[in-house]
């Protein structure tokens, strides 16, 4: 198992980032997605308006059913029919939201994602003040 190492600062700035931003909902949970009829959203799905990703559209956000106070988890897909790797934001999924999020985003052979847990360590490298 390979440990990635956490930085509380680029934490900081995934939440500084989504609090500036407003969340718009565009696929509420339960909603087919438009292309393939087959796979139906576990929770709400949208973007952060005014916020760019590769594909110069809105960061994705899946949204859970908890209160959010930072964000504590996100994931990175690798998708090979758009040939692009995307970070979508999880805000305030529960552990089995978070399963349903990997479940859902893992089920063609197209795409695969992991997931990415907070930490609140500062290792050496990133401590900027030095």
């Amino acid at each position: 198992m390979t440990n990635l190492e956490n930085n509380a600062y680029f934490w900081q700035k995934i939440d500084t980032l989504f609090f500036s931003s407003k969340c718009i909902i565009s696929r509420p949970a339960g909603t087919v997605h438009p292309q393939y009829s087959n796979l139906v959203y576990p929770v709400d799905y949208g973007y952060l308006h005014d916020t760019l990703n590769a594909g110069q559209e809105g960061i994705d956000v899946y949204k859970g059913s908890k209160s959010v106070s930072f964000i504590s988890t996100l994931v990175i897909a690798v998708d090979i029919l758009k040939k692009d790797i995307e970070v979508k934001l999880l805000v305030g999924c529960t552990p089995a939201e978070e399963d349903m999020i990997l479940r859902f985003l893992n089920q063609t052979d197209f795409q695969k994602t992991i997931l990415v847990r907070r930490g609140l360590e500062i290792p050496a490298w990133g401590n900027s003040d030095l």
